[in-house]
């Protein structure tokens, strides 16, 4: 099962949510249809066109929007009132202005620690959850990308990534120091730790090797680009060091909130960004949900295994809400 058509000119909005913040937002499919938000990964990343197809346009009324400080919303990169419950308080602002009651929420990555906070914090807003590549925010995750876990599948990248920077404290995790240089008031150490960064964080998500000259990749890079690619870094970065502004396991610790909420985890077998032990602790913790493992995906929406398992899901969905 392939993704429906493609979906051009889309209603688009900049709805103010929180000054500065302007948040963009788009809606497209059927404008009677059943209420579907999709949340997007990251943090700093944003909706693509492709992301409107996971849905029949005929039956769903599809909602996209890039989070704060994101893709097009402005200001890019803007750490200001940036919160992972500011996030969820924007969500509201959207359905409100949508006229929206109940949605479905379709979400992978980072969306799926949006999804459940939003879910738990309101429940009667939501119609159920697709949830893709599951990430939980704790620590355990934290360490499995930035201290010991991932580094055992690819140790010549982390040797890059680990000993990038020359100027490390001792008294310093890895990710206290990446968040020290790319905050210094040297635009070059920004640069190589932000594109250090993403070179670590591209190559697990993809499964592929980089260009080993980093110097040689900046120097291809015009300085617009570059500024931008350290903003969303900065924000990225700006999240994991504030533990993603929740206490210690807090998803799984308040799933008791949406017990019969209808779920379905869809999570690759070969995902090494978010392990499939994510999505078994939630499939484990919300009674009745169906994890569904696939056996040759990873952590992409864009697989061709995972593109169809997702379609799938939004089908199935429409015969779970006529139940």
């Amino acid at each position: 099962m392939a993704l429906y058509p493609e979906i051009s000119n889309p209603i688009c909005y900049e709805l103010e949510v929180d000054l500065p913040h302007k948040v963009y937002v788009e809606e497209c499919g059927n404008p009677n249809g059943i209420p579907v938000i999709f949340i997007h990964g990251g943090p700093g990343s944003g909706c693509n066109p492709s992301h409107r197809q996971y849905f029949d346009p005929a039956i769903y009324r599809i909602v996209l929007f890039d989070q704060r400080g994101c893709g097009r919303s402005s200001p890019h990169g803007c750490l200001d009132k940036n919160t992972t419950h500011d996030l969820i308080a924007d969500m509201e602002v959207i359905r409100n202005h949508l006229k929206i009651s109940r949605w479905l929420l379709f979400a992978g990555s980072w969306g799926v620690t949006l999804a459940l906070l939003y879910a738990q914090t309101y429940k009667e807003r939501v119609l159920g959850m697709i949830l893709r590549g599951s990430f939980l925010a704790s620590k355990r995750d934290l360490d499995w990308f930035f201290k010991d876990g991932v580094n055992r599948i690819f140790p010549e990248l982390w040797k890059n990534f680990n000993t990038r920077l020359t100027k490390l404290n001792d008294n310093e995790s890895l990710l206290q120091s990446y968040h020290r240089c790319l905050f210094a008031d040297d635009r070059e150490l920004n640069a190589i730790a932000a594109l250090s960064w993403l070179e670590w964080t591209d190559s697990i998500v993809t499964w592929s090797t980089p260009e080993s000259d980093l110097e040689a990749v900046k120097d291809k890079m015009s300085k617009t680009e570059i500024d931008r690619i350290i903003r969303k870094v900065r924000l990225e970065a700006h999240y994991a060091i504030n533990h993603y502004f929740l206490d210690e396991d807090h998803l799984l610790k308040n799933c008791h909130k949406i017990q019969g909420l209808p779920t379905i985890l869809v999570h690759g077998r070969r995902d090494i960004t978010c392990p499939v032990e994510s999505s078994w602790r939630i499939h484990n913790a919300i009674a009745g949900s169906d994890l569904r493992i696939l056996a040759n995906a990873g952590h992409l929406a864009s697989e061709p295994e995972m593109v169809e398992a997702l379609v799938t899901a939004t089908d199935d969905f429409v015969s779970i809400l006529k139940s």
